[in-house]
């Protein structure tokens, strides 16, 4: 990793370690909602930026991982049986989606997420005597680490944070894996791959899987944090927001999600300011960072490099050119 990016993560790092208890219940509040979308999307990035599969259906299993714990809670378990279960279900239901994945692919995949996605939902919001439809669940209680209440938001904010830190790292390692080697490889070129003696079939399925994994303990984050969950936040423009997140911040980056959720979560409160337009506003954003930077923020650095490299290329034939006249 380069030297200017350790201090770049060692500095958010302190931020955020430091900065929440100078902050009202509301900003500590939004942090933790942020960190909830980064793990999200980091399941969503390995999918999609490094594993190279086009799912849309991702706010499902943020929803799977929502309503297990809620249920779970509601019928007297705890939540730390809670979230491994969300995790396990989040993990089976993965390896099902990624069966599309090894028969169609690109925009054929992206429609057969939706639908996924759609049927969730729908599952969510009609069966009432399970999710509660409409209605939801509310009154889901935080939960207790050693004895200590996590109640409190600054609390349940170092809890979440420690959370993303944890399953950052995990990634960090799978990625510099030769997991994470096949991947690259798989989203690159799955023939050249597959010659290369790697299992598509299985690293495709596990690409599906491992994402849902973040999807599903988000998800349960995610319904201890607002307490009451319905069917409104797992939609497929959930889905279609997640993957905006990490578009925005760079598939295939490691430190995307974090930027992309920052753009899909604080951004919008920031521009609040105006009022009406603030949807406006965020849109054409959104519209312009596409335009000029499609594979995301975090490749400005590398845009810049290539062109500088493209000047000193350039100089160096005209240089040649010169030299070659001279003679």
């Amino acid at each position: 990793m380069k030297k200017i990016t350790l201090i770049l993560i060692a500095a958010c790092a302190i931020l955020l370690l430091a900065a929440p208890p100078f902050l009202k219940n509301y900003g500590v509040y939004l942090l933790s909602y942020w960190l909830v979308f980064v793990i999200a999307t980091m399941g969503l990035n390995l999918t999609v930026g490094y594993a190279g599969q086009k799912s849309l259906g991702h706010a499902a299993f943020f929803g799977i991982g929502a309503y297990t714990v809620a249920i779970l809670m509601k019928a007297g378990f705890s939540f730390w049986l809670g979230l491994p279960a969300a995790a396990l279900i989040c993990f089976i239901v993965g390896i099902a989606l990624g069966f599309p994945a090894l028969r169609v692919q690109t925009i054929y995949l992206a429609f057969a997420t939706l639908g996924f996605n759609t049927a969730v939902w729908l599952v969510m919001r009609n069966e009432e005597w399970l999710t509660g439809g409409t209605f939801g669940i509310n009154n889901i209680a935080r939960p207790s680490l050693f004895g200590y209440s996590l109640e409190g938001n600054l609390a349940y904010y170092y809890f979440v944070l420690g959370t993303a830190v944890v399953l950052g790292a995990l990634q960090w390692g799978l990625l510099r894996s030769p997991w994470g080697k096949a991947f690259t490889a798989l989203r690159d070129n799955p023939i050249r791959a597959e010659s290369l003696g790697i299992n598509t079939r299985s690293y495709t399925l596990l690409s599906f899987a491992i994402g849902a994994v973040y999807a599903g303990i988000a998800g349960a984050l995610f319904a201890s944090l607002v307490q009451f969950i319905e069917p409104a936040p797992f939609t497929v423009g959930a889905s279609i927001m997640m993957y905006l997140m990490v578009v925005v911040g760079g598939p295939g980056y490691f430190l995307g999600p974090l930027l992309g959720s920052a753009v899909g979560v604080i951004l919008p409160e920031w521009l609040r300011f105006a009022q009406a337009w603030y949807l406006f506003v965020f849109g054409s954003a959104v519209v312009l960072l596409m335009i000029w930077l499609p594979d995301g923020l975090l490749s400005i650095p590398d845009r810049i490099k290539a062109k500088r490299q493209a000047r000193e290329a350039s100089a160096a034939r005209a240089a040649a050119a010169q030299q070659q006249g001279a003679r």
